[in-house]
């Protein structure tokens, strides 16, 4: 279709009043047009200059100097840009005048319009069309032939020829009748042609001497029979796909490539209130932007939505890309919500049988296997990483480790990651615990006892942990609660390797290493009569003291960061993080229960949690409230920590200042300055 815009001639240049005469010859002579449209400065059309008047200029002898107002003609006529184009081949056919000025939508001069420029468009887009005609008729599948008044065949396309079987010359010159004896030639009938198994249509058309010619177009029958069977499968395709979906237990929809909705089910109106006339055609992000379902064009990848609810009724949103040739052309929208908090209870009781089931499994091997490494033991301390590292030396030796530290700070971690590291890690790990066990019961526990060695005992006696650590590590927990007498008996296993069971005669050997814990002040034990001496020093070889959580606060960030994606996965939440406020709170306590206190803080605040993230509120009353009693000025966070540092490293030191600055990886006179600092007495 040719475009109004694409036969004006811009005019670049413009002419007023005031305009000289040999101004206008010039410009006529460099653009060779034979007028000049006359504006004023705003490009309005006051009038037009025509060659007529530039001759007649000349005539009256006007010098080239003088303007051309009086020779304008203000009867100018003007067409419109947005002129439709039928009007503008109207107004070319009954105008005399050969040019004409366009005029833009708001009444500006922008160009001129000739007769010629006009016949010239219609030649070339004639022409144009005569090409893309041509070139569809050869490649089109369809038979196409045309006739003059005389019925005579005038042309035939490559189509046809191939569905006849013969030459396009030998059809040309032929007559219809002659070449397809029987055809109707009456106009715009349909004729189902058996011989060449097509399907004919017959159209008239007016020829160059305004007779009658015919038109006949060719259509496969096989061609289109397979595209019947081909529209027949997509028709069974599309009602099998709209029967599931009108039979679909949870909510469904289809979009395309724009991620419009094409397809519905009708739980899923259900569930969200709609109606399916206001939800089909309509974009999926606008009508249901719950569902986020544009997701899958950006990541190209299928997800799954986390918990939703509405009215109460809680569903989850599958998200699926449809793709072709790699490319996401559009998206099926999966919403299931029936019976979900059933399938979500169970889910849950399988959750809690299978935490049951290992709870169980772990006490059974509890008492036998070390579970923790190093890795399992978080910390950013540079004394703790310290301590790591001496405790891992010593695990590779076979003398008795003593560990020692507040409750709560990892002491059976550590004796856990001493086995795993040491020689002795593919033997038994037994635990034993001296405080809970009732003390009547501790030397049987110990060493085991005999048939018949008192009342109740089993019929073939048992074995105790000494024999259960043989080749391994026996771990005594809270040694410090020991009696007196079990102490002198168990001095002599560490003595002697070897021990007599309760009622037995025989001497049972051992290979057992100890490795012994507590949070009490043995030496203050030993001063007051109720700790063996030589038994503290027979487990005292190498000691190793775990500081306390309120000395290293900047653990306490650390450890919560990796606590809360432990119990994320425990207690099947999603928090994402701590507030700020509710961090401030864990930093300001003081931590008496160390680490296990703080993983019990956490495991009750991400229960109650409702914003995503732990909040202040989430904390039992007690450490909210101490955190919030008005407080004395104190140094920053990095200050408390770097005085807790010091003075552990002092302590270690027993006051040497230079064994203290190495210690701390400073100089000594760097040391001096902190001390000086924060005022200490060494």
């Amino acid at each position: 279709m040719i475009e109004f815009r694409d036969i004006v001639t811009p005019v670049d240049c413009t002419i007023t009043e005031k305009t000289t005469l040999g101004e206008a010859i010039e410009i006529i002579k460099q653009k060779k047009w034979n007028l000049l449209p006359v504006t004023d400065n705003h490009r309005n059309l006051q009038g037009i200059f025509t060659r007529s008047g530039l001759y007649q200029m000349i005539l009256d002898g006007n010098p080239l100097g003088s303007q051309i107002k009086e020779y304008i003609k203000k009867d100018a006529r003007s067409i419109r840009i947005d002129t439709p184009y039928h009007q503008i081949e109207q107004i070319v056919k009954t105008s005399k005048v050969g040019t004409g000025v366009v005029l833009d939508e708001n009444d500006k001069v922008i160009g001129l319009l000739t007769k010629t420029e006009m016949v010239q468009s219609l030649l070339k887009s004639a022409n144009t069309l005569k090409e893309q005609l041509e070139t569809i008729l050869k490649n089109s599948n369809m038979g196409v032939l045309m006739t003059d008044e005389n019925l005579r065949i005038i042309y035939a396309n490559e189509a046809l020829s191939k569905i006849c079987g013969r030459s396009v010359e030998s059809i040309q010159s032929q007559y219809l009748e002659d070449m397809f004896p029987g055809l109707p030639i009456e106009n715009n009938v349909h004729h189902h042609y058996e011989k060449y198994k097509s399907i004919m249509h017959i159209s008239a058309y007016e020829t160059v001497n305004h007779r009658q010619g015919k038109i006949v177009l060719f259509q496969d029958i096989s061609e289109i029979e397979v595209m019947a069977e081909e529209l027949q499968t997509v028709k069974k395709l599309k009602l099998t796909i709209e029967t599931t979906l009108e039979h679909a237990y949870d909510g469904i929809l289809m979009t395309d490539e724009r991620n419009i909705i094409t397809m519905v089910s009708p739980p899923m109106l259900e569930l969200f209130s709609l109606e399916k006339m206001d939800v089909l055609n309509q974009a999926v992000d606008k009508v249901l932007p719950q569902l986020r379902l544009g997701n899958v064009f950006k990541t190209e990848a299928a997800e799954v939505s986390d918990f939703n609810e509405l009215n109460g009724i809680k569903y989850i949103v599958h998200r699926i890309p449809i793709k072709k040739d790699g490319r996401v052309i559009g998206a099926i929208g999966k919403v299931m919500f029936r019976q979900l908090n059933e399938v979500s209870e169970l889910f849950k009781r399988l959750q809690k049988a299978e935490s049951k089931a290992s709870f169980y499994h772990q006490q059974l091997q509890k008492s036998e296997s070390a579970r923790f490494t190093w890795d399992h033991i978080f910390s950013e301390d540079p004394y703790m990483e310290k301590l790591k590292k001496s405790a891992a030396k010593a695990a590779k030796g076979r003398s008795t480790v003593l560990i020692r530290g507040e409750s709560g700070t990892g002491k059976e971690l550590f004796a856990h990651a001493i086995h795993n590291s040491s020689a002795r890690s593919d033997g038994k790990f037994v635990v034993v615990n001296c405080a809970a066990i009732p003390e009547d019961l501790l030397e049987s526990e110990f060493f085991g006892y005999e048939e018949g060695a008192f009342t109740g005992a089993k019929q073939r006696g048992k074995i105790g942990k000494f024999d259960l650590a043989n080749g391994g590590t026996l771990f005594l927990d809270e040694i410090g609660d020991m009696s007196l007498a079990l102490q002198a008996k168990l001095l002599r296993v560490l003595q002697e390797r070897e021990f007599y069971r309760v009622g037995g005669n025989a001497r049972i050997k051992v290979d057992v290493r100890i490795i012994a814990a507590t949070n009490r002040n043995l030496e203050e034990m030993v001063k007051a009569g109720e700790f063996r001496e030589d038994l503290y020093y027979r487990l005292n070889v190498i000691s190793l003291n775990i500081p306390p959580l309120r000395n290293r606060v900047h653990d306490v960030e650390h450890l919560t960061i990796s606590l809360m994606k432990e119990l994320n996965s425990m207690l099947g939440t999603s928090l994402t993080g701590i507030s700020s406020q509710a961090m401030q709170a864990l930093l300001q306590y003081e931590w008496p229960g160390n680490v296990r206190e703080l993983r019990n803080v956490l495991e009750r605040a991400m229960t109650f949690a409702e914003h995503g993230k732990i909040q202040a509120e989430d904390f039992p009353d007690y450490l909210i409230s101490q955190v919030a009693e008005p407080a004395l000025p104190m140094v920053s966070l990095a200050e408390d920590a770097e005085l807790g540092a010091i003075k552990k490293a002092l302590t270690q030191a027993n006051g040497n200042k230079a064994q203290a600055a190495r210690l701390l990886g400073i100089s000594r006179s760097g040391l001096y300055e902190k001390i000086k600092k924060y005022q200490l007495s060494v």
